[in-house]
This record gives structure tokens, C-alpha cells and sequence, in this order.
């Protein structure tokens, strides 16, 4: 099977587990890296529900359970983002932080390369819904 087939991806990222683990090191980054100031001013100070949530949403796209949907309900993602300011600045610090954390993720190079491709999809929608 190929990343993007059945729960391929999900197994990829370590599952819940290693999930979180990518999600604790973007955040970590967003909260330190210069590049990431105006994005992590988008988000409460206090980060706990939001690295549930993007853990959460990030186990049912990439093919495991749907733990988004369960605790917080349906969620279509450039709509739940077009309130926000986000440009192409904003957009690429978001994909940085998520590089850095990737790069710090013992997944395979080639599922590393694929999750950051996927990644941008929703990433560029959010700009087009945005106005960006």
C-alpha cells in the first residue's frame, strides 16, 4: 500500500502517539521561531486545545480514527480559518514549523516528503479562503 491508501499514512506517523509527538514539536516551534510571531499570535496563550485539535484532526486525515469528529464535531478547515489574516507569510511559517517538527520525527524520508506535499493542499485553501 502507498501513503494516502487506508490507514498507511496514520501508521507512518506513529499513530496517536507519534502524532502528538509531531504536533508538541510544531507548536513548540511556532512558539520559538521568529518566522512564527504573527501566527502564533492567532491562537489562545494557553496551546493545550489546540495541540489536541490538530492532533485529533490530523489522526482522521491521515487515516486513523476520527477523534476530531468525535470530540469536537464536524469541521471543514479553510472556512474554520477564513476569519483569520493569513497571507502567503503566514502560510509558509505554518508549513516551516511543521518541517522543523517533521525533521524531527523518525519517519521514513519518503513519508516525510509526502505529508508536507499533502500538507500544502489544505494550507493553500486556507489562503484562497482567506483572501490570500
Amino acid at each position: 500500500m502507498k501513503y494516502g491508501e487506508g490507514d498507511t499514512s496514520y501508521l507512518a506517523a506513529g499513530e496517536l502517539e507519534g502524532i502528538t509527538k509531531l504536533v508538541n514539536a510544531f507548536y513548540d516551534y511556532m512558539e520559538t521561531i521568529p518566522e512564527a510571531k504573527t501566527i502564533r499570535g492567532m491562537h489562545r496563550p494557553d496551546l493545550t486545545e489546540s495541540r489536541q485539535k490538530l492532533a485529533y484532526f490530523l489522526s482522521g486525515w491521515l487515516g486513523g480514527p476520527r477523534m476530531y469528529r468525535e470530540h469536537y464535531g464536524p469541521i471543514a478547515i479553510p472556512p474554520a480559518h477564513s476569519h483569520l489574516p493569513i497571507g502567503r507569510a503566514e502560510v509558509e511559517a505554518w508549513l516551516l514549523c511543521m518541517q522543523k517538527a517533521m525533521d524531527e520525527q523518525p519517519y521514513a524520508g519518503t513519508f516525510k516528503t509526502y505529508l508536507i506535499e499533502q500538507l500544502r493542499v489544505p494550507a493553500e485553501r486556507i489562503l484562497t479562503a482567506c483572501g490570500g
